[in-house]
Order: C-alpha cells, then structure tokens, then sequence
C-alpha cells in the first residue's frame, strides 16, 4: 500500500439496498396479463383482510400496504384482490438471492422483497458500485421479469432512502460529500427507522426536518428518545456505523401503529392490530423464522403504557394461532374506560425452523 491510498479502514463503504417494486402485485400481473395496466391488491378481501401488497396503478388511489381491505375499496372501488401465492414469491427470492451472491457475500436480507449489499470488495472486482447495481437490476429483470429499485450509499441509512429517490425500477446514489446535505433538507416523518409515533414526539418537540434533528445535543436526544437517541444523533448528520450482517439472527420482531382516534371498543382494537399481526407473521414465514411468545402492547390516552405476553410450549405454526392469542390477550383488557392511542404485536423467542425447507428460507430477501 503506497502513501497515496486510504486504508481499508479510512475508505467509505459501498452498500447497495435493493428493493422489488411492488412486489407481490407486480408478479401477480407478471403471471396474468388480464391485471396488467389494473389496480391490484394482493391480500384477502375479508371484512377483517389486509392489503399485503399493492400495484402502482391501485396506489393512485391512496391504497397501500397495511391497510384494511374495506379501506382499499372504498378508495378503489375497481380494485382487483389476489390471493397471496408465497410459493411463488418465495421461489423469486430464491432467484434473486443467487444473483446478489455473484457479487458478495455480505447480504442481509429485511423481508422478501429488500435487502442491503456491501460490495466494498465484491467478487467480481467493480469499482463502482452504481456500475454493480446497474448489472444487479438487469439480471433480476433478465432472469424474473421484475422490477428492481436500488439506492447507493456509504451507509445503510442513505442506501435505504435512496433506493426511494427513482421508484419504480430506477436507481440514486448519495455520495459521502452530499449526504449530510441531503439529510438535512428531509422531513424527519420520510427518515427510515422514525415511525409515525416517533415523527409526532418530534414534531411536537419542534423537529420537523433532518437540519432541526441536527440542531439537537446527543443529551437531549438520549433524554427524549432513550437509546435511539445516539443513532439518531448520526444519520441527522449522515452517520450510520451499522455493518451489512448476513443471516442476522433477531431477538424479536414487531410492529405497533399510533391510531388517528382513542379506541375505546373492542371490535375497532381488533379490526386495527390484524394488519400489525399479518406485519409480523409475514416477516416470520418469509424467514423460516418461528416464536413462541407473543407480546400485546397497549398505550393508553393518559401515556400510561402496558404488555401482556403469552407463550407456548410449541412454537405458533400458523398466523390463526396468532390471532388466537392475541385475541386473548387483547379481549382481557376490554371493557376499558381509558382510550388506546397505540397497539402494537411482538413475537419473540424466536429461533429458525429446521428441515430442508426452511433452511432454503433463509436464504430469502
């Protein structure tokens, strides 16, 4: 190494997040060209179904994924409802993995549908990693005939969100030089890893955009968001340290939404946590990922925050087998007089199915 060149540990990272436009619905229409062109949900069309996934043409119409199937109509009353074929998906994955693995080995996968790359040293020796993700696109549409969006960056956090920036099937980079830049100037609800409850505190604490965020001491961010507050003390300053790590193994998994309205009835409870529990099972399923203790977290009007768990003896096997416990666990606290601001499902004990089937899951994105 002569004087002029950086070492490794000096030279910024190239990490790659690719992300599958509209993925489920997109191999829907793949597969049967009468949906081509239409607005498409994939999930059931149940009074208590979810959408799982959504076209371009049915988020026109303000459909996206998560939402209550009744909404989606209402919102599009042409809306075509699929039923999910994870099979299929599955198998797609399967196709995609292999590509990325021509490049590196340094692949986490975060559902069926997005991963991050580092490709610092990649297997095939290409310096730039826009060049890496450009060949990367053109072999998921060459061997799927699907759509990739990839965004290009020293960290995870900036790859994340400019894989964003050109949707659909389109590619950005955030270089070291403007990132510190580019998050300044965004609003702090588009940041990655700030969820809706979390962009209100901030709004509420006078924080609007990434150059607000900024602006505050690591101490008031540690005083107000707890141990979230160093990370984002970073990316407000386009730091992420966090390392690409394949087959990452999770404690837990879960999701939680922060409801316009107080609920005080138990059918809306219900009707509200069915997309937090399909959240959660389809990152499980899509990984060969298996629990046996799921966890009810409930937040009331007055801030005041509880959880009630249950755990089995077997793991769950089935999303029925879910929704069974957490009608349990969520029917013990009605009657309430106190309004439910938040709900939220976490499944924990987690640990990898085995057999030949679910050791090919994990190879999933």
């Amino acid at each position: 190494m002569t004087e002029l060149e950086p070492s490794p540990q000096d030279r910024p990272r190239k990490i790659i997040h690719v992300d599958m436009d509209a993925f489920y619905a997109s191999v829907e229409q793949r597969d049967n060209p009468e949906l081509r062109g239409k607005p498409v949900a994939v999930g059931g069309s149940e009074a208590r179904g979810v959408v799982a996934a959504a076209s371009y043409e049915a988020r026109k119409f303000g459909v996206h994924s998560a939402m209550p199937s009744v909404t989606a109509r209402r919102k599009c009353p042409d809306l075509i409802f699929v039923r999910p074929r994870f099979d299929v998906y599955k198998s797609i994955s399967l196709q995609i993995r292999a590509i990325f693995a021509e490049y590196t080995t340094l692949i986490e996968p975060l559902s069926l549908d997005e991963a991050y790359l580092d490709v610092t040293d990649n297997l095939k020796g290409m310096k730039i990693a826009t060049d890496i993700a450009l060949e990367i696109r053109a072999k998921i549409k060459e061997a799927t005939g699907l759509n990739a969006s990839a965004g290009i960056s020293y960290n995870k956090f900036l790859a994340k969100m400019a894989s964003d920036l050109n949707k659909p099937n389109g590619q950005a980079v955030i270089t070291p030089r403007n990132g510190p830049t580019f998050v300044e100037a965004l609003p702090v609800k588009k940041f990655h890893g700030v969820g809706p409850a979390t962009a209100e505190k901030m709004h509420r604490l006078g924080i609007e955009t990434g150059a607000d965020l900024k602006a505050r001491s690591l101490d008031f961010l540690i005083d107000n968001f707890g141990k979230s507050g160093p990370y984002f003390y970073g990316i407000a300053r386009g730091i992420d340290e966090r390392q690409v790590k394949p087959d990452r193994v999770r404690k837990s998994v879960g999701a939680e939404d922060t409801f316009r309205e107080d609920i005080f009835a138990y059918d809306l409870a219900r009707e509200g946590i069915q997309p937090l529990i399909e959240k959660v099972w389809r990152y499980c399923d899509a990984n060969g990922i298996t629990a046996k203790t799921v966890t009810l977290k409930v937040k009331y009007s007055d801030f005041n925050q509880i959880t009630r768990s249950r755990t089995v003896a077997t793991s769950f096997s089935s999303i029925s087998e879910i929704e069974d416990a957490v009608e349990l666990l969520l029917g013990a606290i009605f009657p309430t007089t106190k309004g439910i601001r938040l709900l939220g499902v976490t499944l924990s004990s987690l640990d990898k199915c085995h057999g030949l089937e679910h050791s090919q899951l994990a190879l999933f994105f």
